[in-house]
């Protein structure tokens, strides 16, 4: 929010000086007029001292606009965000303190007139900058990036010997930093860029997937060492005390499937590659042997599936995989849908350039769908969104019947690492004519 804040502070600031500058161009010309035509009313003031007059207002309005101008870099040279200032041919014009140390600028001097480029050697950041001029709106780019290995060594080595500040990177010189930018076009073809420092964000997340995943590992163990405890004294126990064992056998194992699904999250997060054996599957097979599998719970709640797949697909992906993913999404559809509900299952093959295709796949319950504060959250790790959908979850149960299921709060995070590790997407909106819950994936034909 500070960042934010900072931001639309110093927009609001950007837009007074460049108000003030065409106040003070507008009066040069009012004052050009002047000089040719000896003013509007007549004055009879000789042409040297209407010079005069028109040379002492310049010099004042330029006066104040370097004053303005000063006082804002200043500000923005202290500022906790970088900024770049680029004209209409790409060149570097101004940038902060801030920016030429997430940037790496060393070779920069404000005199000069250099390329974009040839300071900083970022493609993104220069398509970014070229969007915004086309587009003339605001635009946000996330991306990594890779300072040049001289260059990085050769700025910390001078920096190190004429600044004692701290360093901002825990990362070596040379490698990726996650950097986050924010663009606006300004007047005359020109573009001012934010750039905010997501390095600490990515290290921290880095460093807690880290820690749980130790967790997990350690607590694999206990776990099923108690487990097996628990069994066998499921069978020699008289009640009460067995039935506070059957109690504990389900929350045990509600623990152990938390650990496991831990720690397939980080293997898949870490290396997706490494657990992918491909081999041909026929995706519309693969959809109605999952929902098989399903059956005990679909016919709990008397639901139906809607296929609609105009021709067979088949493709390389691990069915393994595949087959875990709609279990999940199936899985949650029942959890949510009203019973006697239908759930839609659309696969299609969408074009995607001249000749490749994409298959999508529509997944769309009859339930109440997604909060839309909960839809950038929903394939976050734990993340326990709108109340409603569980409410409604209990509501449509029978009072008599045993749980639909429960999960560990890690499926739909599982499944965005494996669409991701066969380089598909995935995304979750709510259906615009019956409200559900609507999870689209896209995959490639390969």
């Amino acid at each position: 929010m500070t960042v934010i804040a900072f931001l639309l502070g110093l927009a609001i600031g950007i837009g007074l000086w460049f108000w003030r500058q065409t106040v003070w161009h507008r009066q040069m010309q009012q004052m050009l007029d002047l000089l040719e035509t000896g003013g509007a009313e007549g004055t009879s003031l000789p042409i040297a001292s209407r010079l005069r007059m028109g040379i002492s207002l310049v010099k004042q309005q330029r006066q104040q606009q370097e004053i303005l101008l000063q006082s804002w870099r200043q500000l923005l040279e202290l500022a906790p965000i970088g900024y770049l200032h680029i004209d209409e041919d790409n060149q570097l014009i101004w940038c902060n303190h801030q920016a030429r140390q997430l940037l790496q600028i060393y070779k920069w001097e404000s005199a000069q007139a250099r390329l974009l480029l040839e300071v900083v050697r970022s493609f993104e950041l220069d398509q970014l900058i070229e969007e915004t001029r086309q587009r003339q709106q605001k635009c946000e780019l996330e991306w990594l990036f890779h300072p040049a290995y001289k260059e990085a060594a050769q700025f910390n080595q001078v920096r190190s010997h004429l600044s004692p500040e701290p360093q901002i990177f825990s990362q070596t010189s040379n490698a990726a930093i996650a950097l986050k930018a924010y663009s606006l076009p300004l007047p005359h073809g020109q573009v001012g860029v934010f750039i905010e420092n997501q390095q600490p964000i990515v290290e921290l997340s880095q460093s807690r997937d880290r820690w749980v995943s130790d967790l997990a590992h350690e607590l694999r163990t206990p776990l099923t060492s108690i487990r097996l405890v628990t069994e066998n004294l499921q069978g020699r126990l008289q009640p009460p005390f067995s039935r506070w064992v059957e109690q504990m056998l389900p929350e045990i194992n509600r623990l152990i499937s938390l650990v496991q699904d831990f720690l397939e999250l980080t293997h898949l997060e870490q290396n997706p590659s490494k657990y992918l054996h491909l081999t041909p599957v026929d995706l519309g097979e693969l959809i109605d042997s999952v929902w098989q599998k399903l059956e005990p719970l679909t016919t709990q709640k008397q639901l139906s599936l809607l296929k609609i797949q105009p021709k067979e697909i088949v493709f390389y992906a691990d069915s393994a995989r595949l087959t875990q993913v709609f279990l999940n999404l199936f899985d949650n559809s029942i959890k949510y849908s009203p019973i006697a509900g239908t759930i839609r299952c659309e696969i299609n093959l969408i074009p995607n350039g001249d000749t490749a295709e994409i298959i999508q796949v529509n997944i769309i319950d009859s339930g109440n769908g997604f909060a839309e504060a909960d839809l950038p959250y929903v394939f976050d790790r734990l993340y326990r969104g709108e109340p409603s959908r569980h409410r409604q979850q209990l509501d449509t149960g029978s009072s008599n019947s045993a749980p639909v299921s429960t999960g560990s709060g890690l499926g739909l995070a599982i499944v965005k690492q494996i669409i991701l590790a066969h380089d598909g997407s995935i995304r979750a909106k709510n259906d615009p004519q019956t409200g559900g819950a609507w999870l689209q994936i896209e995959l490639p034909l390969t």
